[in-house]
This record gives structure tokens, sequence and C-alpha cells, in this order.
């Protein structure tokens, strides 16, 4: 069989070799398919590394300036569509040290100085993310936002509450979001947190012992504007702590998401009829006219195994590794870049199908009747009469069978004298204090369902986010 071809593109790395990989075999250990969104960053990295050089004299500084102006018209050109990313190189960063170097000659061959692609690679992967972070923060924000203007304008729509999917107490809609609401919130702080331990510039790390040429690290990281300098030069190209961490709050982003969706189509089912999904946020059947299914919920809920894939996969791929730099790394960015699309893409599909629907707060109101969720309720009646927990919760649960036994759906169908028989300190009040909205009401400690105390959730999730 004869062999394919090598590669026209010299790899940097060639000049020890005499023989270059043939085409298939480059073309496996070639990444610029997934790093080229990198390519902004890594010439904003080389920018500032070339003008450190030429200011601490390591390159002539016209050297220094041609080499800048010229990185900043390929930045325009790109922008442009007068330059085109060319796959056949090896990486972004060949790509772009190959295009400078043809246009500049021996000139554009100063740029790599003092600088190995270890942490060329690993301060443009630390650029794109402090880019790429911000702008999943604000997406988060806007879904909080929008599930809080929900929230407020239902903070008397009665819910049942439910816990292994069972009727459990009453509760609002408000309430309801507002829970979701505090999850995307931990989702945004993590972003936060991730964000910040990422700050740091790597570049003067060289392959993984730095350089003895005399570099202006400060000079650089500020600016890049990086919050600080990695500490150790081995751990600053073999850090990929960042990608764990980042993947791991998308992981669990995603998993806030995928139990939304989870309750979205519940309540979208026929035995459920809380929630009207909206037709351009639903999908028919190919086979059965009547159908109208919460894809976009079941999608969102199936996209979040990806995520937590992709977290398993970096773990796996970093868990062997030996210090510092080993070519695995360069699997590291597929994964999180896979993990940060689909977030972004789910929370936008979140946003636009929950901001669409309708709820049916008439259906919601009328399940709060029946499964005796005011159970609770009057046991605490009898508890802040003098009766202990315990035997309060046995009256309660004898009058839920003697409810079940007489075909009743609530306690207060019982009358006066029938709950006397249970405990005499029941009284004609017991009534009012057993109805949904009564229920909500009382539940007015921190965190709870009360109107007046979902709004100030509402308010303190709108400062936080």
């Amino acid at each position: 069989m004869a062999k394919k071809k090598s590669s026209n593109t010299k790899p940097l790395w060639a000049g020890r070799l005499s023989e270059k990989p043939e085409e298939e075999a480059f073309l496996f250990q070639a990444s610029i398919n997934v790093d080229k969104r990198l390519v902004f960053d890594d010439i904003a990295g080389s920018k500032a590394h070339v003008t450190m050089l030429g200011r601490q004299g390591i390159i002539p500084k016209d050297s220094a300036s041609k080499i800048a102006k010229e990185l900043d018209a390929m930045c325009s050109d790109l922008k442009e569509g007068k330059l085109k990313i060319d796959e056949k190189h090896e990486d972004i960063h060949s790509f772009l040290e190959f295009v400078l170097t043809e246009r500049l000659g021996d000139t554009g061959k100063m740029v790599h100085a003092g600088r190995s692609r270890n942490d060329q690679v690993a301060v443009a992967f630390r650029l794109y993310l402090k880019r790429a972070i911000p702008l999943l923060q604000t997406e988060l924000a806007s879904l909080v936002n929008v599930l809080l203007d929900i929230a407020e304008a239902n903070v008397n729509s009665i819910m049942p509450g439910y816990t292994h999917l069972q009727r459990a107490q009453p509760v609002t809609l408000a309430h309801h979001l507002c829970a979701w609401a505090c999850g995307l919130q931990r989702d945004h702080s993590r972003l936060a947190d991730t964000l910040k331990r990422l700050d740091e510039c790597p570049l003067g790390s060289g392959a993984l012992a730095g350089t003895s040429l005399p570099l202006d690290r400060k000079l650089t990281a500020a600016t890049l504007k990086f919050a600080r300098l990695s500490i150790n030069s081995m751990d600053g190209v073999a850090d990929r702590d960042f990608a764990l961490e980042l993947s791991s709050a998308i992981a669990i982003t995603m998993t806030h998401l995928s139990r939304f969706c989870e309750d979205v189509v519940i309540w979208a089912s026929e035995e459920f009829k809380f929630i009207e999904l909206s037709e351009s946020w639903s999908t028919g059947s190919s086979i059965m006219p009547q159908k109208k299914n919460p894809d976009f919920a079941e999608l969102i809920r199936g996209k979040s195994g990806r995520s937590a894939g992709n977290l398993v996969a970096l773990f796996t791929l970093l868990k062997g590794l030996p210090y510092a730099y080993n070519k695995d790394l360069q699997e590291d960015k597929e994964a999180l870049f896979d993990s940060i699309d689909t977030l972004s893409a789910c929370l936008r599909m979140f946003k636009g199908m929950i901001q669409s629907a309708d709820f049916n707060l008439k259906r919601m109101k009328s399940a709060c009747i029946g499964g005796f969720l005011e159970a609770t309720d009057t046991a605490e009646y009898l508890v802040r009469k003098g009766v202990p927990f315990r035997a309060a919760h046995e009256i309660a649960a004898s009058l839920v069978r003697e409810c079940i036994d007489k075909g009743l759906k609530s306690i207060s169908g019982l009358d006066i004298a029938e709950l006397r028989k249970n405990s005499k300190l029941f009284e004609e009040d017991i009534y009012k204090a057993i109805t949904p909205l009564a229920c909500v009401r009382a539940r007015d400690l921190p965190g709870g369902p009360a109107p007046k105390e979902v709004k100030r959730q509402i308010k303190q999730l709108r400062r936080k986010i």
C-alpha cells in the first residue's frame, strides 16, 4: 500500500527531525480545527510578548514594533475576511507564526524568542476563557431575571410542592421559580470563582523551566490584564485545574437546567397540565397528529449528559499525566469548548421556552385540593396549642386515614365533631388555617413561600445576580 504524502506545512518543531509524519498522521496530531477559536487571543499574547521583548532589548525595538504592527494588521484582516485560517497547519499558533514570517521574513521569526508553545497555548487558552466566562454569566443573569419577572407576577399563584413526586405542601409558582433562580445564582457565583482562579499569566514559563532571556513577566501580565503571574513555571504549563473547574461549573449548571426541564416535561403532560409551551417551542409527531411534544426541554435535559461526560473526559485525561506538559493536554480544549457552546445554547433555549410559556394557574390551584397537602399544617395547628409534634403528627395521620376511608379529599371535609374525636383542641378556626392559601401565608419565615417573603427573595436574588 502506497504511503500518503506528507503535509507541505512545516511544523514548528521540525528542526530536530529529518522526516515528517505522513499526511494522515499529521492530521491526527493537528489541532487547528479545535484551537482556531483562540486566534485573537493568541495574537494578543504574541503582541504583548513581542512588545516586552523590544522593551527588554532582547530583540531590536524597531523589529518589535514591526511585528506588533503586523499582528494588528493580521487581526484586522481576519475580522474583515481578508485573511483566512488555513487548516493545513498544525495549530493556530503555527498558522499565525507562518503568516507573520511570510509577511515580515526574518523579522517575523523573532516573535518566539523566550517562549514555548507550551506557555503560548496556556496563555491563549486562559485569555479565551476570560472572555467566554463573562458571556456565560451574562446569559445566566438574563435567564435568572426572566424567571424572577415571572415569579414577581405570581407571588399569590398557589400550586402544589412535591417530594418524591407526590403532593407534599402548598407553595406558589413564584416560590418554585425562585428555587430555580437560586440554583442558577450559585452557578453564576461558581463561574465568578473559576474566573478569579484562572486569572494568572503563565507566559514566560517556557516549555517548563522558563528562559535565560531577561523577560519582564510582570509587564506581559499587566499588558494582557491578568491579575497576577503564575507562581511556578512547571505548574504554569501543566496546570489545567481551571479547565476542570469551569467544566465542573458548567456540568452543575447543565444539571440544574436538566432538573428544571424535567419539571417542565412533567408539567406539560396531560396528567398535570400546569404549563402550556408555545408552539414555537414544541414539536409534533411524525405519526400521531395530535402530539405537541416538549422536545426543547427534553433536548436540554439530554445535553446535560454531554457536559457531565466532558467533565469526566477531562478528569480522565489529567489523572495519569506527569508534570509538566504532555501532548495529551491538546485534548483539553475540545471537551471544554463543547461544554461552553452547549451551555450557552441551552441557556438561550431555556430562556426562550420559559419566557413564552403559559402557566395554567387555575389547574395548579385546583391540584392543591386532594392529596392532603394541609396535613402538616393540621399537625402544626395542634403544636401551637401545646401538643408534642409526634403526637400531633399521629393525630393528623389518623385524620388522613379517616378521610380516605370516607372518600374525602381533604381534612376540611370532616365536620368539627369528627375532628374533636381525635383531639378536643380543634376549634372552628381550623378550617381557615388549613386552606391552601392560609398554609402558604403562614410560612413566612426566611426562605418560605409566603408572598411577602417571596418578594424579599426576588429582591435578594436580583441583587446577587
